[in-house]
């Protein structure tokens, strides 16, 4: 059996302002975080206060009767009862928010609420060669982004500063919000824009950045590009964004690596490839071909034997990584004249090969 004012210990004539005192005094002694806390009893209460503070809830209460059968809802099932519960399961608010303010300040904790906004991440864009991609590197930069407060460490107040309530929300940390829209008026409770949710604001604001704890400067990086680095690839340093409002977490930086085109060498994947120039002559005798790799090495090639115009001479680990390979095609080259003695050689060159 459950009768509400039996469980908030008050008359059944109690005004609003007896219950809501048997509420609070029952809330603190039985909350759930205290030592003598009691989660079932906890919710009891609530349960009770929801009905007995709310004058239309309370007549149909009344109307039922001292007690109901079952331990459910005693409104549930067809009565044409509407419970308008809200956050976490609280019908008033405010009544929660006055409970649990005084709850954490008779343990000596003082409630912060505040919503300071995040840092922005940021994304930039920077292009190296090829042989630097082979290679790695360090690339230091500098980019303009809000950096921490150094006057006040990021904070927004004077050091030593007394505080005062916010005159914007009356110290409640909270705004109401009435928007008018076609479908009528919408209310909410939002975040106090002067004071951040704290329900106070400092006397002294720090003079250099305006109480923002953060300024617009030039911040420098160290980025470490190591070999091998794809294009397009994104190399994220975390912390290295936008500072966030009085001393929020920090925003990411995000470098993206764009490598330029190379007049010479193109890269597929770990390979690279390119074209040499030679004759024909070079590549029927097999001579040793010499070029260079992409960081200027001399490298020395042997055409094979068998080897046909248009075939691909693979050399091994010498491509962006150990893992990559070099990839040369031969372009051959016919002499624009060929005198009678040259062709005559060639003509029976032909022959033998038949």
């Amino acid at each position: 059996m459950k009768d509400y004012y039996e469980i908030l210990g008050v008359s059944r004539g109690a005004s609003a302002e007896e219950v809501k005192k048997a509420y609070r005094k029952l809330a603190h002694q039985y909350h759930p975080d205290k030592d003598e806390g009691n989660d079932a009893k906890f919710k009891e209460i609530n349960e009770a206060y929801q009905v007995l503070s709310n004058g239309e809830k309370r007549k149909q209460y009344d109307s039922f009767g001292r007690t109901f059968e079952g331990g459910g809802n005693p409104f549930a099932g067809g009565q044409g009862f509407n419970w308008d519960v809200g956050v976490n399961g609280f019908e008033d608010l405010g009544d929660v928010e006055d409970i649990l303010s005084s709850f954490f300040e008779g343990l000596g904790v003082r409630q912060k609420r505040r919503t300071y906004k995040r840092g922005a991440d940021i994304e930039l864009i920077t292009e190296i060669s090829l042989e630097e991609a082979k290679r790695g590197k360090i690339l230091e930069m500098k980019y303009g982004t809000y950096v921490k407060c150094r006057g006040c460490e990021g904070v927004g107040y004077e050091k030593n500063t007394s505080f005062k309530k916010c005159d914007y929300c009356s110290g409640q940390g909270q705004i109401k919000e009435t928007r008018n829209t076609f479908f009528g008026g919408f209310s909410q409770v939002a975040t106090c824009p002067k004071c951040k949710g704290a329900g106070e604001t400092p006397e002294k604001f720090c003079s250099k950045c305006n109480g923002e704890g953060r300024l617009k400067e030039e911040r420098p990086a160290k980025i470490e590009i190591r070999p091998g680095v794809e294009s397009g690839q994104i190399i994220k340093i975390g912390g290295a964004g936008e500072a966030g409002e009085n001393n929020a977490i920090s925003g990411d930086l995000y470098v993206r690596i764009m490598i330029k085109p190379h007049s010479i060498f193109e890269r597929r994947g770990q390979d690279l490839f390119r074209s040499v120039q030679t004759s024909i002559t070079d590549v029927l005798l097999g001579k040793e071909i010499q070029l260079e790799d992409l960081e200027g090495k001399i490298l020395k090639v042997k055409t094979p034997p068998g080897f046909k115009i248009g075939d691909e001479i693979r050399i091994k680990g010498e491509g962006m990584t150990g893992r990559g390979d070099l990839v040369i095609k031969l372009e051959a080259r016919a002499p624009k004249k060929l005198s009678k003695k040259a062709k005559k050689l060639l003509e029976e060159l032909g022959k033998e090969l038949e």
